[in-house]
């Protein structure tokens, strides 16, 4: 019997909505300064922990093998069809802009519109209904009293 986290895999995937308007908005309204550059960092970053965290969960609770970088999550998951290529693509790039957001952060470039600021919102929400769409497949509906517990 498996033991999927599906309450905090929701509660991370309830976070897409906001994330994605958020690079809307500063794709939208991009004019090169620091409010919107931040705005654009902070959400790229919190898209990957998403992509991410929820990656993780499913790998654990379905006993999928180990990852071993953020890349590998992304690719344990596509491997186990949880979503399609199109989507793992972009979750690729995605992720390698881990490290220059963490850790690189002081030679980002604020002032630039990242190319996947454009595409990522319609790509995390699709990537949102996917993981919804795998976990319901394989568990059945969601009880919502499932996966309580400490985290």
């Amino acid at each position: 019997m498996y033991y999927v986290n599906r309450e905090q895999i929701a509660r991370r995937l309830d976070a897409v909505t906001e994330v994605s308007e958020g690079l809307r908005q500063a794709v939208q309204n991009w004019d090169g300064g620091l409010m919107l550059g931040m705005v654009q960092e902070r959400c790229l970053h919190l898209a990957i922990e998403i992509v991410t965290d929820v990656g993780s969960y499913l790998i654990d609770g379905f006993i999928m093998r180990d990852a071993s970088s953020y890349d590998d999550i992304i690719q344990i998951n596509y491997e186990e069809n949880v979503f399609d290529e199109s989507t793992y693509e972009v979750l690729r790039q995605l992720v390698t802009l881990r490290k220059p957001l963490v850790q690189d952060y002081y030679s980002w470039e604020r002032t630039m519109l990242h190319p996947l600021s454009a595409t990522l919102p319609d790509i995390l929400e699709h990537f949102s209904d996917q993981v919804s769409t795998y976990v319901e497949k394989e568990l059945g509906p969601f009880q919502g009293n499932e996966g309580q517990g400490t985290e």
